[in-house]
């Protein structure tokens, strides 16, 4: 599967599932031009970010048509497909699950009615309070139809049908009632008949920009996807802002005060490297990642070499900054995509030469240091410190170019469950022993927070750190199956937010609590600012 720099990531072994973003979104507003193939392209650029279902939705200026199917932006569509897609306007989507399973009836974008029409919909993130908005969709409209009535168990759903209405209100004024109220992480790309609108969440943990056409305007999830379209960037829409463009241009709303909260783990995985985020080109810090990660930990070594493809920059920088020459010591393959072929327990130990193979002219007798973005599970780090010594290696030293991941995401990354994540129960030495290197070194949040050259209250470190910027609701009120449980369940399919309850255990219980903070019961506080899970400072 694709990584987060759009080629090969940590998905080296079959099953070994690296942390997956929730989607991609793109939206076009150009007369005169072919808005559906622009859109296809903006979400071939961003693939990446989420690899389980695509659609686009167009409107003239009458209807609004839509296409959306399971699989990956190629397989979707075709030149019939997108012939059909007629208009001026269109909303494109990617999709990786986070809330909702991954089912054709979850696709995006989303159909709902409005007052005066229509609603096409397309959401990057995770909304944390998804089970209250539910309830308000009930309040209002007890009556359930569209999306939420076709089986589509998305918090996109909830957010379609509160985009609902009422004949007083455009579906303008409808979203600045709708959008204060949601909470979580939220890039939505919408459209009805005639408008294209654009928003982001008050702490703007995901990216999303704005992009100029010589007949139009574009909307994005990163600036790749206005390279690949040839719109000229403008600037990021901002923390808490709603954009309309329509025949009269564009013009900004602002419908909840910025309180910025960009996700770090863009910069360290997720993005592709040829993006700019909050004006840092996400390659450029990434190589920087790897020079202050040969600072922090140098080690003498003949070649240091990374996991391609998204350890590369690092690599590149670790090798600047330390004087060691930069090799290619593994060569991928680039046509092994996914594998629905389940392979024989023989062939899954060695299942990462499908995907990978050393260069063993290169690596025989060679003291190496390996550089990766980050260890999940371990298991793809302890595969390839395996495959290089059977190819000669002398030493294998691993350096991470990120802290220890110990925290599950709220926000739109699916890690593996926090019990799956190696370095939740294990210190760094018992890191290493488990993976079998003969050092092992990550980049310290000081480091790696540095390289973004963002202010560190702008940014979210909870999967580093368990402090999470947004307030979350009790471990009921989470959960990625959590519009799919039965009435009256009080669980959910394994995950991060299955461990919830766990969670809250451990901020009672760490050192220095503050007096009259809940234990195990009620719900986190909702408090303003930073609510911390876990101790900031903590190192496994």
């Amino acid at each position: 599967m694709a990584g987060g720099d759009g080629l090969l990531g940590h998905d080296l072994l079959p099953g070994e599932k690296g942390p997956q973003d929730a989607c991609g979104v793109f939206g076009v507003w150009a007369p005169g031009e072919e808005v559906a193939k622009l859109s296809y392209f903006g979400l071939y650029a961003l693939q990446h970010r989420g690899q389980e279902s695509a659609g686009i939705a167009t409107s003239d200026g009458s209807k609004i048509l839509i296409y959306k199917d399971m699989g990956l932006v190629a397989q979707v569509f075709n030149e019939a497909a997108l012939s059909t897609l007629l208009g001026h306007i269109a909303v494109g989507h990617t999709r990786y699950s986070t809330t909702g399973s991954s089912s054709w009836q979850n696709a995006q974008p989303t159909l709902g009615r409005t007052s005066g029409g229509t609603v096409a919909l397309g959401h990057n993130g995770n909304l944390t309070n998804t089970a209250e908005l539910l309830q308000l969709v009930h309040e209002r409209y007890p009556k359930v139809e569209g999306e939420l009535a076709r089986g589509n168990t998305t918090d996109t759903a909830v957010i379609t049908a509160l985009f609902t209405g009422d004949l007083d209100h455009t579906l303008e004024a409808t979203a600045l009632e709708v959008l204060p109220r949601l909470r979580g992480a939220y890039c939505l790309v919408f459209m009805d008949e005639t408008t294209l609108y654009a928003a982001r969440d008050p702490q703007g943990v995901r990216p999303l920009v704005l992009g100029r056409l010589e007949r139009g305007w574009v909307v994005a999830s990163e600036t790749a996807a206005l390279d690949i379209v040839g719109a000229s960037f403008v600037r990021e829409v901002e923390p808490g802002e709603l954009l309309i463009i329509d025949e009269d241009g564009l013009r900004s709303q602002r419908f909840a005060e910025s309180k910025p909260a960009g996700c770090v783990f863009e910069y360290v995985y997720l993005a592709r490297p040829d993006t700019t985020i909050a004006g840092r080109g996400v390659h450029e810090a990434r190589v920087e990642m790897g020079r202050r990660l040969a600072a922090e930990y140098p080690v003498e070594a003949d070649l240091v070499i990374p996991t391609p493809e998204s350890g590369t920059p690092a690599a590149i920088g670790y090798a600047q900054a330390s004087g060691i020459p930069f090799g290619q010591g593994l060569v991928k393959n680039s046509y092994v995509g996914r594998t629905f072929i389940q392979p024989s327990e023989t062939i899954r130990q060695r299942g990462i030469k499908l995907k990978l193979n050393p260069l063993k002219a290169v690596i025989k007798g060679k003291r190496l240091i390996v550089v990766d973005d980050s260890i999940v599970r371990g298991n793809t780090q302890r595969a390839l410190v395996s495959m290089l010594r059977e190819a000669g290696a002398a030493e294998v030293h691993v350096r991470i170019s990120s802290p220890p991941i110990t925290w599950p995401c709220f926000y739109g990354i699916d890690f593996a469950s926090r019990a799956e994540l190696i370095a939740t129960g294990l210190g760094v030495d018992e890191v290493r022993q488990a993976i079998g290197a003969d050092s092992l070194g990550y980049l310290s949040p000081e480091g790696m927070i540095a390289a973004t050259e963002q202010p560190r209250e702008k940014l979210c470190t909870a999967c580093f750190t368990g402090v999470y910027p947004i307030p979350l609701p009790d471990a009921l009120h989470l959960g990625k199956n959590l519009l799919e449980r039965p009435a009256g369940s009080d669980g959910c399919d394994p995950g991060p937010d299955a461990e919830y309850e766990p969670l809250l255990e451990a901020a009672a219980r760490r050192p220095g609590a503050p007096a009259g903070e809940p234990t195990t019961q009620g719900r986190i506080p909702a408090m303003p600012g930073a609510f911390p899970i876990g101790d900031p400072g903590r190192q496994e």
